[in-house]
């Protein structure tokens, strides 16, 4: 029998506009963001592509101590900027010999994380979040339109406990949630109707068999999965971990599946994934959903923490660690799916946020390293080819990333009622299904039949809109 092929479908509608250009084998990073270096940033510096600034991130953060305050990726200069609390001219002078633009800030690292500590013992309310902005030296606060009377108060009063220059807090038009619903997508039948969720990345299982990725509310709903609405499972959840964290790690049934590395970006297009990447403030950065297509953004955070409304426990809240935060654009069904830089780095695994693709919102995503590094897993194709096109990850999982605090996030099969939509194999259909309870689904969505769109290129000329 021929060996089953399972292709990256995330997200089967095709993107519109043209808000940027994937180019894969462009000399230079991509990112054209604006000229954000903060002032009182000095020295001149290396011209890099975002991954390269994570690389110089990573050393500089071990040759810093406790000088180091945060980098971000200056997109307009295509610069790293290090943040730093230390006089001392030795610290200036290695993160300048390295290739940074040095930045002497007021907090240190393990101020912000106290800062952060503290949020989260007198301020964890469902519809909040925080992250550590290293653009401004801040905790970023952010409160959902469902935080209002008492629990505002509460948040604002935490927040002003901090001290001036600690924190800024703002309120988002939308509310946090994980996202429902979708288009190419994995499917599965529960009691109460159909979830379907979206793969984000193929790779290898630690005893080398076939796996995907996906988010983690999704093991925690449903075990079996297919690649069509009504299918056979074609693989069962391994690990899945929510709410602390949010992936799982799905295997393929077939022991034979040839996973592909890659990420399908619609029109027959697709990128190849060569390596785990770590996130970089600043960075631009590109989304697969499948029901909103490819749309790009940048980092705005790192180590987010975010409070979900509890989906089972009524009042109760669903708290996730260590998120990527972006002001890239996500909808119901587009959670689960990738988050890839334009040269072939898995960034991120869609977990959830507020807003929508015509007003915006923030969206937060599992870092892949993280998720790789708990469940033991490489990147790349099983069944008899593991580690085709997997690049080098050795290192690849920072030890600061989400795969740290997983108390109480074990398997909690039933606890994650969200539907997440997304991608899959080449035979599902891309129409909005969102589970109405009944398991249901319209068929003429918005989507298109990605039958075969994984056909190999280089990623070039593909489009996104934010």
């Amino acid at each position: 029998m021929p060996k089953r092929k399972a292709a990256i479908a995330v997200g089967g509608v095709a993107a519109l506009g043209a808000a940027a250009l994937l180019l894969p084998n462009a000399n230079a990073s991509q990112d054209k963001g604006g000229d954000d270096t903060a002032s009182g940033a000095t020295g001149s510096a290396k011209t890099l592509k975002a991954t390269q600034a994570s690389d110089l991130a990573a050393q500089l953060q071990k040759i810093l101590g406790d000088a180091f305050a945060g980098s971000y990726y200056d997109s307009g200069k295509q610069k790293l900027v290090v943040n730093v609390v230390s006089g001392d001219n030795n610290v200036i002078v290695q993160a300048k010999k390295a290739g940074a633009i040095v930045r002497q800030v007021k907090n240190s690292t393990g101020d912000l994380k106290a800062a952060a500590g503290t949020l989260k013992t007198k301020a964890t309310i469902p519809g909040t979040s925080w992250a550590v902005d290293p653009r401004t030296n801040k905790i970023q606060v952010t409160a959902d339109s469902t935080v209002t009377g008492a629990k505002w108060n509460r948040l604002q009063s935490t927040v002003q406990s901090l001290g001036s220059g600690m924190a800024t807090l703002k309120k988002s038009a939308g509310a946090f949630k994980t996202f429902v619903s979708g288009g190419d997508a994995i499917f599965s039948q529960v009691q109460g109707g159909g979830v379907r969720c979206s793969l984000g990345f193929n790779v290898t299982a630690a005893d080398g068999s076939p796996a995907f990725l996906t988010a983690g509310h999704c093991g925690v709903a449903a075990k079996d999965w297919s690649d069509s609405q009504n299918g056979q499972p074609i693989a069962t959840v391994d690990q899945a971990k929510f709410p602390g964290n949010d992936f799982s790690l799905v295997k393929y049934n077939d022991a034979t599946t040839q996973a592909p590395s890659e990420v399908n970006t619609g029109n027959g297009q697709t990128v190849n994934i060569t390596q785990a990447a770590d996130a970089t403030v600043g960075e631009t950065v590109f989304r697969m959903g499948s029901t909103t297509g490819l749309h790009d953004g940048q980092v705005t955070g790192l180590d987010a923490t975010v409070n979900f409304a509890s989906e089972t426990v009524p009042g109760g809240t669903d708290t996730v660690n260590g998120l990527i935060q972006t002001n890239v654009c996500a909808e119901p069904g587009d959670s689960g799916g990738s988050l890839f830089t334009q040269d072939g780095g898995a960034v991120g695994l869609t977990s959830g946020g507020s807003g929508d693709c015509t007003s915006g919102g923030e969206t937060f995503f599992q870092p892949v390293t993280a998720a790789l590094q708990a469940t033991g897993a490489t990147l790349g194709n099983g069944g008899g080819n593991a580690g085709n096109g997997a690049g080098d990850q050795s290192g690849s999982a920072a030890p600061s990333a989400s795969a740290g605090d997983q108390s109480g996030a074990g398997d909690q099969s039933g606890a994650g009622g969200d539907q997440i939509g997304g991608s899959a194999a080449p035979s599902a259909s891309a129409g909005d299904q969102s589970g109405d309870g009944s398991g249901s689904a319209d068929p003429s969505g918005s989507g298109s039949d990605q039958s075969g769109a994984a056909s190999a290129n280089d990623g070039s000329s593909l489009t996104s809109t934010r």
